[in-house]
């Protein structure tokens, strides 16, 4: 049996035990999910479809990873106005097994994880910790800070004033700290930034130049 559903945006062709990644998935690794779009199902040339959902239908999945898409770059150049402008993404991804395709409101074997109860219950909870965290996060910056007055960041080719700005936050600030960088370093802007490494070096090649001046 198979079935056809919607999630993120996107269709995918599915039957039980298949590996698939679809875009994030609030859940741990190890929880069952449910997807409720289900568009259609059918084994062999017997095929039932929904309008646009079928009634009834269901499929449980199990979280077993999550994790990050390649490093997608967008490059945009205007001719003759000295004007480039490049941009990393990376799309946070979940890995999710296939349990089961369930038909006429059958139950799951496995329950999914209660997640929107317990977000209910412990939201005047969390609500506390998170904020304590984020101030925490933004109390530690990912350098220090060199003495002196800061560059002028938005110099770099692909640094705007949020860019710049969010640099400034992180403790960088100036041409010799990001000509400085170092292999471990980027990888640590990438996991707590929203740059990729490909953009971070760029930076750090510019900066190289620019510092010498």
């Amino acid at each position: 049996m198979f079935a056809v559903i919607k999630t993120g945006g996107k269709q995918y062709r599915v039957a039980a035990n298949d590996l698939l990644k679809i875009e994030k998935v609030e859940a741990n690794v190890g929880d069952i999910v449910e997807i409720g779009h289900v568009l259609a199902h059918g084994e062999g040339e017997n095929v039932t479809f929904g309008a646009p959902f079928v009634d009834g239908a269901l499929v449980t999945a199990e979280v077993v990873e999550q994790g990050k898409n390649r490093t997608v770059i967008a490059f945009k150049k205007r001719r003759r106005q000295n004007s480039r402008r490049k941009i990393g993404h990376r799309q946070l991804l979940t890995t999710v097994r296939i349990s089961e395709i369930l038909l006429g409101g059958a139950k799951p074997a496995k329950k999914a994880t209660a997640k929107a109860e317990a977000k209910a219950e412990v939201a005047a909870e969390a609500a506390p910790k998170k904020e304590a965290k984020a101030a925490e996060t933004a109390a530690a910056p990912l350098f220090k800070a060199p003495k002196g007055e800061p560059d002028d960041l938005t110099v770099i080719k692909g640094i705007g004033p949020v860019a710049a700005k969010d640099l400034a936050e992180q403790g960088i600030i100036t041409f010799a700290q990001l000509a400085k960088l170092t292999d471990k370093d980027v990888a640590k802007i990438d996991e707590h930034m929203p740059f990729s490494a490909d953009q971070i070096k760029d930076w750090r090649e510019q900066a190289k130049e620019l510092a010498k001046k």
